[in-house]
């Protein structure tokens, strides 16, 4: 496991006093870029090899949310590379090593050049290692809609929601949806399915709909084809 320690920060946090939703992605997020950066195998390398890697799908199972100044650890390791894709768990831990957030998440390989998914090869994964499939509920990774969604005012991406690959960052699109939930309550956990890069210009078209256990809200192009679609279980 790759893991590094923080404190959570007053501009990490919720109107709660807890870690924003928004900043548990980013702590995760983080920590896989870090692991990459130590093994030569970041940024600046993916940039040279017109590859990148692109997030499929978050699961997030919370037990509780950190609170402001709480010490915490954030790990990560991957637990298979299969054809195209990469499968990586990550934990958020307290001072006394209690898991607080698990999570699972499904990456896909992406050439650039080709414009299409690739092949991992050894090279591309070396020193990762692979470690055990973390336990938890394990939910497919795709979303339905329910229907009778609502559809609510459109708005457009901003330049501060795009990241180094110029599309918009998987975080952010839970920023998005968050905003779209029709009745606020404590989320337990989430899921976000990601179809499709938006970047700087692209217009969002946010769908929202109620379902058995919490809302999900879906992200579309002015076709209506989903961005993202983040499902909020309650």
């Amino acid at each position: 496991m790759f893991t590094f320690e923080s404190r959570v920060r007053y501009s990490e946090i919720s109107e709660e006093g807890t870690l924003a939703l928004g900043s548990v992605i980013n702590y995760m997020q983080d920590c896989s870029t870090f692991q990459s950066e130590s093994l030569g195998m970041g940024v600046e390398y993916l940039k040279e090899h017109k590859r990148v890697w692109l997030m499929n799908s978050w699961q997030l199972q919370i037990e509780r949310l950190p609170v402001l100044g709480e010490q915490i650890t954030i790990g990560t390791w991957p637990y298979g590379f299969k054809s195209m894709y990469g499968y990586r768990n990550f934990v958020i831990d307290d001072a006394q090593g209690n898991h607080l957030v698990k999570a699972n998440s499904v990456w896909v390989f992406y050439d650039l050049e080709k414009k299409r998914p690739a092949k991992v090869t050894e090279e591309e994964i070396r020193g990762y290692g692979s470690g055990a499939k973390l336990e938890m509920d394990y939910a497919e990774r795709k979303i339905l809609m329910p229907e009778g969604g609502i559809p609510m005012e459109a708005f457009p991406v901003r330049r501060y929601q795009i990241d180094t690959n110029g599309h918009v960052n998987n975080g952010q699109y839970i920023r998005m949806a968050q905003e779209y939930i029709p009745q606020p309550f404590e989320v337990v956990g989430l899921r976000a399915e990601y179809r499709k890069s938006a970047v700087y210009g692209d217009m969002i078209y946010p769908v929202a709909a109620e379902a058995e256990n919490g809302c999900v809200i879906s992200l579309n192009d002015k076709d209506g084809k989903a961005f993202a679609v983040v499902l909020f279980q309650k």
